[in-house]
């Protein structure tokens, strides 16, 4: 998934910053050995951070739907990462440098939300659509200048950008088998050993008198809701006792 979202953003750089230009885009760590290499005009998107986000975590799993409209199984949803590149211009001039800062700001606005057709690989070939934001206030825990000494770099003018991408997990589980038949349910009191005492369909009252423990006095309904005496369905007890 990770290499998807770089090409993603190599080829939203070149269709709408470039445009033909001849600027490298680099997805390395931008220090100081790597500046004194670079030789030709450059864009460097540094992936310093990866983070789940989980507040779109979503715990239900999703049904899968056989050819013949039946669920066959359950598939976890996808996970959404937050990716946070650190984007920086390298040229001979720092007038030249702010120009491609600028027209990467404005790329970035126009595509904050970016529909499947608009990636590659994966991101693609699911329905999830990705979410890129720019140049946002960072949190307390986080400071671009950390990320600058930790790479022996001396501080240049970024782009903070988000780019939170769906990650299809492929994890899936089968379904049961399809209930093929009707359900026949009966009613009955405790102590009858396991035998409704009416047929179905009519109803019994209690009425007597002080009865033994065994023998509570309870209303019984039997009802057959499917099958047939030569092929019954599924058989469901239920049994009733009376309120206190």
């Amino acid at each position: 998934m990770i290499e998807e979202v770089d090409e993603t953003l190599r080829g939203l750089i070149r269709t709408e910053v470039l445009s033909g230009g001849q600027v490298e885009i680099s997805f390395d760590a931008p220090t100081k050995d790597w500046a004194a290499r670079r030789n030709a005009p450059t864009i460097n998107l540094y992936l310093y951070d990866i983070r789940e986000d989980l507040a779109r975590r979503d715990a239900a799993w999703a049904p899968i739907y056989s050819a013949e409209g039946y669920v066959s199984g359950h598939q976890q949803p996808p996970r959404h990462y937050k990716l946070q590149y650190m984007v920086t211009a390298w040229t001979q001039r720092p007038e030249d440098e702010h120009r491609l800062l600028s027209a990467c700001l404005g790329a970035f606005l126009r595509h904050e939300t970016l529909g499947p057709a608009e990636m590659t690989g994966a991101l693609a070939d699911q329905p999830l659509p990705a979410i890129i934001s720019v140049a946002l206030p960072l949190g307390p825990d986080r400071s671009i200048a950390d990320v600058w000494s930790a790479m022996g770099g001396e501080l240049k003018p970024s782009l903070d950008l988000v780019f939170n991408a769906p990650f299809v997990v492929g994890r899936a589980i089968a379904a049961g088998a399809p209930v093929r038949e009707l359900a026949r349910l009966s009613v009955a009191r405790p102590g009858d050993g396991g035998k409704p005492e009416r047929p179905a369909g009519r109803a019994r009252v209690a009425t007597r008198g002080p009865l033994a423990p065994d023998d509570v006095p309870v209303t019984q309904d039997e009802t057959v809701v499917g099958g047939t005496p030569t092929k019954p369905g599924r058989t469901y007890r239920i049994r009733g006792y009376p309120r206190p």
